[in-house]
């Protein structure tokens, strides 16, 4: 089933949290597109979850807990060589996306009361979104001009926990994978 991106299945509040994997690296790549769209505090990144629990609810157990469930994943290279559309938004589907959907499990499974994207899409597959509410003919253009960039890969080497603070994200953690 399509799923979109996380800024139209649920609008952050102040304490909001995301865990998402940055790949800063692929920022330069999508310049053209990715500067078009709000993302303060963020980069290019692959969501694991959010909303995530709110940053009151996040004391040190609650991050030492994190911090357990991401050193059990080892750091791994990833590849991007297609595209691929949800309703509203053009995206690079990650090639392994299985450690992504592992890692959402894993924070699911301890954290069920916070479902992936708040239970909205029954399938939150792993991406990078590039292009939100294209115009016409957009999609389709730009993935004329991605599929000459691609592939692109990236290091997927640590989860960031952000908060929302009202009008940009910042960084509170980061939990780095296993070296591998």
């Amino acid at each position: 089933m399509a799923n979109e991106e996380k800024d139209e299945a649920h609008e952050p509040v102040v304490g909001t949290t995301a865990l998402l994997l940055q790949l800063p690296d692929l920022a330069a790549h999508l310049k053209p597109w990715v500067d078009q769209w709000p993302h303060e505090g963020f980069t290019t990144h692959v969501t694991i979850l959010v909303p995530f629990v709110s940053d009151a609810e996040l004391g040190e157990g609650e991050l030492a807990e994190l911090r357990a469930i991401f050193e059990g994943f080892a750091a791994f290279d990833v590849t991007f060589a297609r595209s691929a559309r949800f309703a509203t938004v053009l995206y690079l589907a990650p090639e392994p996306e299985q450690p992504f959907r592992a890692m959402t499990s894993a924070v699911y499974e301890r954290w069920p009361q916070c479902p992936p994207y708040a239970g909205v899409y029954p399938d939150a597959t792993p991406h990078v979104s590039v292009v939100y509410h294209p115009t016409a003919g957009q999609f389709e253009a730009v993935e004329r001009e991605l599929a000459a960039r691609l592939p692109l890969t990236a290091r997927a080497a640590a989860v960031d926990l952000l908060v929302y603070d009202g009008s940009r994200w910042n960084l509170r953690e980061r939990f780095p994978l296993r070296a591998s």
